[in-house]
């Protein structure tokens, strides 16, 4: 049987790479944020099949993904093709998480996360107030297609920033890179191959497994005030709170979550009791993975985790401003 540690590790993988976009509803205004929904319209209505590469430093994977869209609904299927077997299937708004390994299935409904070759969380105009885009004079190649250099550049030190290549023919995005201050690239994503239209094949979509007799785990969410249980979270300049629910993850059945973002990149806080045969990190402190950093700390009688695609300062500084008051401590 998988340990409940193992297992919430699992969870956690497939929440962070199953999640999938909010649409925003209202055009962009500008030039340059329309050029930016045209990139998110295309991940979402576009029907294509490829190959891509997620590079963190020397460390590189790669994914096989198949997407269609019948002008109402749309159906992906995402496989890791590198380490240990995983499969993601969706249909709309509900994620299949395949661990083949565990002969087991996550199913989770869609949050407020965003993956490539998808870009924002929110709409694109929200994005100019906390960087400035730059279009490249030049197109560049990838994956054997003409794309469009964009790049956005934080306006303050609390988020990377991002360079972009989006298809010059049909707006899909085909190259992301996170860039640190310094403007190194902290990790990139980028189609190797790449197929584009009504000749996808739709049995792509099927899983490679035949999952009859699977062990079924669905994470249920439910919307919750943390501020009337008496946690304060603080936000970084920019930053918006755009989830609240407590979940179950890994047998844990009473993990909380808040979800902030800038419109393009994303914090979650995760809380969760402390002991009770439940295992933490012996040690406190950041971590990093790529552009991901991590931060741990116990509060009492909870253990604290803060992760996102944000600087370290920016993880711990929204690590640093959680605190914890119980209603009894609250009425005197």
């Amino acid at each position: 049987m998988v340990s409940s540690t193992r297992f919430l590790a699992w969870a956690m993988l497939c929440l962070m790479a199953a999640t999938a976009p909010v649409q925003a509803e209202a055009p962009a205004p500008s030039s340059d944020a329309r050029l930016l929904q045209r990139i998110q319209e295309a991940a979402r209505e576009l029907d294509y099949s490829g190959v891509f590469a997620y590079q963190q430093g020397s460390s590189m994977q790669s994914s096989r993904v198949t997407h269609v869209f019948d002008g109402k609904s749309e159906r992906e299927r995402l496989e890791l093709l590198d380490g240990q077997p995983l499969e993601f299937l969706r249909k709309d708004d509900e994620i299949q998480c395949l661990l083949p390994q565990k002969h087991a299935i996550l199913v989770e409904t869609r949050t407020a996360r965003d993956r490539f070759p998808g870009l924002m969380i929110g709409g694109a105009d929200q994005l100019m107030a906390h960087y400035d885009v730059s279009i490249g004079e030049q197109l560049e190649r990838v994956a054997d297609r003409d794309c469009q250099v964009i790049t956005l550049q934080p306006k303050d030190g609390d988020r990377y920033g991002y360079r972009l290549c989006a298809d010059s023919e049909s707006g899909l995005l085909l190259r992301t890179q996170t860039l640190s201050p310094e403007d190194d690239v902290v990790e990139q994503v980028a189609f190797i191959a790449l197929q584009v239209g009504a000749d996808v094949d739709r049995k792509q979509l099927k899983p490679r497994w035949k999952t009859e007799g699977w062990r079924v785990v669905r994470t249920s969410l439910n919307p919750v005030d943390l501020a009337d249980l008496g946690w304060t979270v603080g936000e970084p300049a920019g930053f918006r709170r755009i989830l609240e629910v407590q979940r179950s993850m890994g047998g844990k059945p009473d993990v909380k979550q808040v979800m902030l973002s800038d419109g393009l990149a994303a914090i979650s806080i995760f809380i969760e009791p402390y002991g009770n045969g439940n295992k933490h990190p012996q040690q406190t402190g950041p971590g990093a993975r790529g552009a991901v950093n991590v931060v741990g700390r116990r509060l009492g009688d909870y253990w604290i985790t803060v992760l996102g695609e944000a600087p370290t300062g920016t993880i711990q500084q929204v690590a640093n401003s959680i605190s914890y008051a119980p209603a009894a401590a609250r009425r005197h």
